[in-house]
C-alpha cells in the first residue's frame, strides 16, 4: 500500500484494493490523485503498468517522471506534445545567438570605430593624392566588412539533424472559421 493504510492514487482512481505489491504505490502516493490521472488518461494504466514491469526498480522513478512530464506537455498541446516544447525553445535559443552575435558585432563595430579615430588622429594632416584620401577615409569609416564573420556564426544545432530547427514556434490552428 502507498503510505499505511490508504490505497495509492492509481488505486483510488481505478476503485481497486492497493497490495502490498502494487507497482503503483511507490510512484503514485494517495496525496497526489493528479499525478495519476493525468497520466492514466494520456496513456492508460494497463500501459504504464507493463512499462513499469519491464524497467528494472532503480529505474522506475525516473520513467514516472517522464511520463508524468510527457503527459503534462501531451495535455497542454494535444498534436506536438513534447516536440512543440522542444521546437519552441529551440527556436529561443536560436533567436538569442543570433542577438548575441548582433551585439558582439556591434561591439566589435565601436572597437574598430574607436582604433579608427586613434588612427585618423594620427595621420599626416596633409595627404598629397585624392585616392589616398578616400581610402583612408573608407578604411577609417567602415567596420562591416568584418562583419560576416560573427553574423555566420556556428549554431549548436546546426551539427544536429532536428526537424524542427529552422521553424518559428508551433501554434495551433483550427480548420474551420
Amino acid at each position: 500500500m502507498g503510505s499505511g493504510s490508504s490505497p495509492c492514487a492509481s488505486c483510488k482512481l481505478l476503485r481497486r484494493r492497493c497490495t502490498q505489491e502494487c507497482i503503483f504505490a511507490p510512484y503514485f502516493p494517495s496525496d497526489d490523485p493528479r499525478k495519476f490521472s493525468i497520466v492514466h488518461k494520456v496513456f492508460g494504466a494497463s500501459n504504464i503498468s507493463k512499462m513499469l514491469q519491464e524497467l528494472p526498480i532503480h529505474q522506475r522513478s525516473e520513467a514516472v517522471n517522464s511520463l508524468v512530464f510527457e503527459a503534462n506537455a501531451r495535455v497542454r498541446d494535444p498534436v506536438y506534445g513534447c516536440v512543440g516544447a522542444i521546437s519552441y525553445l529551440q527556436s529561443q535559443v536560436s533567436q538569442l545567438q543570433m542577438q548575441l552575435a548582433m551585439a558582439q558585432s556591434e561591439i566589435l563595430c565601436i572597437q574598430m570605430q574607436q582604433e579608427s579615430t586613434t588612427v585618423t588622429n594620427s595621420l599626416p594632416t596633409h595627404v598629397d593624392d585624392q585616392d589616398d584620401k578616400l581610402m583612408i577615409l573608407s578604411e577609417s569609416s567602415n567596420c562591416y566588412g568584418v562583419l560576416p564573420q560573427y553574423i555566420n556564426f556556428p549554431s549548436s544545432s546546426s551539427s544536429s539533424s532536428n526537424v524542427f530547427q529552422d521553424y518559428e514556434p508551433l501554434k495551433r490552428e483550427t480548420f474551420w472559421n
